[in-house]
């Protein structure tokens, strides 16, 4: 999409308040749970417009509200008086959006540093991330609110935790990391997160030799030399996939990390304490 031309500092993928927000999306429900499986554009604050029927909209989990002993108003901290969307469903790897919408052409986003702007729904979550070295071998990094270890799958691995594909000896490798978010119970000011990757740093662990002999213990399998994974030297990114369950503001790749100030309208702005 992006390889043959001229890149600027930021790209900004996506944002849930332009006119076509995943006009460079495709998306993917369930189509065996229609009232559960989404993927809705809906204003933050209020949860509204209501999804189409049968569809059954999800609210965020509240915190409790100990302050006052005489009331048990639910609170769930700051919220975006803007325009967001919503991905829902129980079944994490059959409802998503991703760009490009299929792999016959690479996204060949060259920024080494990916922002995600997301809020937590109080269910699982994943985001899965395509990777390519200068050497044109192609690796996928995926976190999920549901894993615990750090582990790679290489093609030959029938099996990966909670979200399943079929073997096939031609997939890149895998590395599933842990994400998690703020726990509700400490009260945080907000559900909202900016998640903030350098993409370079994860290229050496797929060819870590402590996690390809992880991977083929679960497997049950002999543990790989290696070959074929991916060096340390990153060219681009080929796709990005966000799955279910939660709530996406935007999506920018940029060329600095966290200590360079974002454009002020890439902030997440809310109204008032709720």
């Amino acid at each position: 999409m992006f390889a043959n031309t001229v890149q600027p500092e930021i790209v900004s993928l996506f944002s849930s308040t332009s006119s076509g927000p995943l006009d460079l999306f495709g998306s993917a429900c369930d189509a065996l749970l229609p009232s559960d499986s989404f993927i809705h554009l809906l204003i933050d604050k209020s949860s509204l417009p209501a999804p189409p029927s049968p569809a059954v909209l999800i609210l965020p989990p509240s915190q409790e509200n100990s302050d006052v002993a005489e009331e048990s108003d639910g609170t769930s901290g700051l919220c975006l008086s803007q325009r967001v969307l919503h991905i829902q469903s129980p079944t994490l790897r059959t409802t998503y959006i991703r760009c490009p919408p299929n792999n016959s052409q690479p996204l060949g986003l060259k920024h080494p540093w990916l922002h995600l702007q997301v809020r937590d729904v109080g269910r699982e979550w994943s985001l899965e991330i395509g990777l390519v070295d200068r050497s044109g071998s192609v690796g996928v990094v995926r976190f999920s609110t549901f894993q615990v270890n750090i582990t790679i799958m290489q093609p030959l691995f029938a099996k990966e935790p909670r979200l399943k594909r079929p073997t096939n000896p031609s997939s890149p490798p895998l590395l599933h990391l842990p994400i998690s978010f703020p726990s509700i119970s400490s009260r945080p000011l907000t559900s909202w997160a900016t998640v903030t990757l350098h993409l370079p740093t994860f290229l050496p662990h797929f060819s870590s030799s402590s996690l390809l002999a992880r991977g083929a213990e679960s497997a049950h399998m002999p543990a790989s030399s290696g070959s074929g994974m991916l060096s340390s030297s990153f060219s681009h990114t080929s796709y990005i996939k966000v799955y279910a369950t939660c709530r996406l503001r935007r999506i920018w790749f940029s060329q600095g990390g966290p200590s360079k100030q974002a454009p002020w309208e890439f902030e997440l702005y809310g109204d008032e304490y709720r």
